[in-house]
């Protein structure tokens, strides 16, 4: 078989659900690769910084594990921003889509809510409240979420501070984005469908 023989999907018999199955799982093998490749695609994106997309990426990972951050919040500190191409209003619910399979729900939740815990930083200039975030300030990951910004995110644009390369954190990106796709081990009870990280994510505590 090359190709399934169904032109609507409630048509499929098992054998071509099976041969689709094993299609996407050797295509998802290939996820930490096409991760690499976007974080580099970050090198030629927002401008006006004194430093690129990439390197405010990779600034933000040094300072994490520089902090001794683990591995999952050093790979969130990395790919945070890896959004902002394709969702430029709404970048963090993007990363943290992408990393929500492969980590602790704590993890998915404080990338999903670093966008809005930035605006703290500026969104005054604007006319907006930058105490906006402080409606989710009895969630339990507040505090981190806040910590994240304030001592990685928004302080990493300084063109002197001594960051580690894209290929220093390639391991760790093709070691947990080679996980398997929300395994107990590492992301507790959350499934697929609707759970406690999609509470969490929308801004109610878990």
């Amino acid at each position: 078989m090359h190709k399934v023989q169904f032109r609507q999907m409630k048509d499929g018999t098992k054998e071509e659900y099976e041969f689709l199955e094993k299609h996407e799982s050797e295509y998802a093998a290939g996820l930490p690769d096409r991760i690499l490749t976007a974080l580099r695609n970050l090198e030629n994106t927002l401008s006006g910084y004194q430093v690129s997309r990439l390197e405010h990426s990779l600034q933000t990972a040094t300072r994490a594990e520089a902090d001794g951050a683990d591995e999952e919040m050093v790979l969130a500190a990395l790919i945070h921003d890896i959004g902002d191409d394709l969702s430029p209003y709404n970048h963090s619910q993007l990363a943290a889509s992408i990393i929500r399979p492969y980590v602790r729900p704590e993890v998915t939740w404080i990338i999903n809510q670093h966008g809005l815990f930035q605006n703290y930083y500026y969104i005054h200039f604007f006319g907006g409240n930058p105490n906006e975030r402080d409606y989710l300030k009895d969630h339990p990951w507040y505090q981190k979420c806040v910590e994240f910004c304030e001592k990685w995110d928004q302080a990493s644009f300084d063109p002197d501070y001594p960051t580690k390369p894209l290929e220093y954190f390639e391991p760790l990106v093709r070691k947990i984005f080679s996980r398997p796709a929300f395994s107990k081990q590492y992301v507790g009870s959350q499934t697929m469908g609707k759970s406690s990280i999609d509470i969490a994510m929308s801004g109610v505590s878990a």
